[in-house]
């Protein structure tokens, strides 16, 4: 029975993302190093592209099967949207290869009599490739909707808030495979394997980069020059084998300590909290820990206390620290919902780096938009606003305090901070100097169809005694 391990891999991956909440990303990374670049491409593509497309590939597998998609079992279902993924995006794999490796995905994975199932209707698809599920849907929303794949509600209050013409450009772009882009960690810049010997290894490597317009000193990977020198391949994307060669000299480095793989949108927070040698610096919810890791190599001389609900996170915190060299780091457990463990007025710098729904990262995650429900929006709104109320306590009189979420939903944003200012007196919100980005109240927001980063809210507010 022949399946690629390319494929084998990805059919476990979305499994996993499935069944267990897993996400992809994380999984992804993990992959066996032994894996062949191809292979590993081909499954990055494949496991991300299903899940961006997810909704549009469903509608065409109901009209193929003459069923919904909630009657195919799960081994089935990702197998037919792995096959049909292959037969309508990936030209350069024959069709009996996407068809025979489906049905073989769910031979081993224990339902043999779905394979003659899986074989007609993926040989059906052959025959009409030109069936399109959003012909006859009428409803501008609802068409947006299917033909991006994200669900209708989700569309729905995009184009409430933001306009139709602006929602359709975000739903396209969270479809698009994200640059790379990564930071130099405190290791690098403190260690005699300094920036500019590292950027001329990069470039002498063939990895072709730019500074980022986001976010200071962070750089965005734009391609790679081939062995010949004689051709520039575009970076950001999922598949082609020789694009493998890419990451994996960034991996390289990562795992060294060296540099950081972090969205620009996110490295601009860390600029932002604009932490000085002796600052005592809080970071409520830090966890995985690659903002606080970022205020440690930009500030060494501060103090920074990071805590996390969960010991195993902050296990994971610390060694996220000593691979990057960040010395002045200290790690506490404790609920953000409650009293902080820290004496009121004491940190002269706070994070608060909200939980929140994502949906600024649907890019990174895609299977964010398919977890999600309205009312979960409502619920995070009542957990961010009681995390501001008790971590501005322990902000100092002149002391600062930086909001952020990567959601783009408002009641995760602007109204969170209208609401704690309208409790807080003390509090005013202080204007954040970044033209291209700045709301006219004077927080950041950034975006995936205008800056091509994750979409991120930010806000600083200072109190004033």
């Amino acid at each position: 029975m022949t399946i690629s391990p390319a494929r084998r891999a990805a059919f476990e991956i979305l499994r996993r993302v499935e069944q267990e909440s897993a996400y992809a990303s994380v999984l992804l990374a993990a992959l066996d190093r032994r894996m062949r670049d191809d292979d590993r491409a081909l499954c990055h593509e494949l496991v991300l592209s299903v899940l961006r497309k997810q909704l549009w590939l469903d509608r065409v597998l109901e009209h193929f099967a003459d069923r919904t998609i909630a009657k195919i079992d799960l081994p089935v279902r990702l197998a037919l949207r792995l096959g049909l993924y292959q037969l309508r995006f990936l030209s350069r794999i024959p069709a009996s290869a996407a068809v025979n490796e489906s049905v073989n995905l769910v031979r081993a994975a224990g339902v043999k009599s779905a394979g003659s199932f899986v074989n007609a209707v993926l040989r059906r698809a052959t025959r009409e490739p030109d069936y399109d599920p959003t012909a006859r849907v009428t409803d501008a929303v609802e068409k947006l909707a299917m033909e991006t794949s994200h669900p209708t509600w989700m569309i729905d209050r995009w184009v409430n808030a933001f306009g139709f013409e602006a929602a359709q450009a975000l739903a396209c772009a969270n479809n698009e495979p994200a640059p790379a882009a990564f930071r130099f960690t405190a290791k690098a810049i403190q260690s005699s394997a300094n920036v500019p010997q590292l950027l001329k290894e990069l470039n002498d490597n063939g990895v072709l980069l730019s500074p980022s317009k986001v976010a200071p000193d962070g750089w965005r990977v734009t391609g790679y020059r081939t062995a010949r020198g004689s051709e520039r391949v575009q970076a950001g994307k999922d598949a082609g084998g020789p694009q493998a060669r890419m990451p994996a000299l960034l991996r390289k480095l990562s795992q060294d300590g060296l540099i950081y793989l972090q969205d620009e949108a996110s490295q601009l927070i860390a600029h932002l909290l604009s932490a000085q040698s002796g600052d005592r610096v809080l970071d409520v919810c830090a966890a995985p820990g690659s903002k606080t890791t970022h205020i440690a190599a930009l500030a060494p001389g501060a103090t920074i206390i990071a805590g996390d609900l969960h010991e195993h996170r902050l296990q994971t915190m610390a060694e996220l620290a000593l691979c990057q060299g960040a010395r002045n780091v200290q790690l506490f457990a404790y609920d953000a919902t409650c009293a902080l463990p820290f004496a009121d007025k004491s940190f002269g710098r706070v994070l608060v780096d909200a939980p929140c729904s994502g949906t600024g990262t649907l890019r990174h995650n895609p299977e964010i938009r398919w977890r999600l429900q309205p009312s979960d929006i409502s619920g995070l709104s009542v957990k961010q606003k009681s995390i501001l109320a008790i971590a501005s306590a322990a902000v100092r009189a002149g002391g600062l305090l930086v909001y952020s979420t990567c959601s783009l939903e408002p009641e995760e944003n602007e109204i969170v901070i209208n609401n704690f200012l309208a409790e807080n007196s003390d509090f005013t919100a202080v204007p954040l100097d970044h033209p291209e980005l700045q709301t006219q109240a004077g927080a950041i927001r950034t975006w995936p169809h205008r800056q091509s980063v994750d979409g991120f809210f930010v806000v600083m507010l200072e109190r004033r005694n």
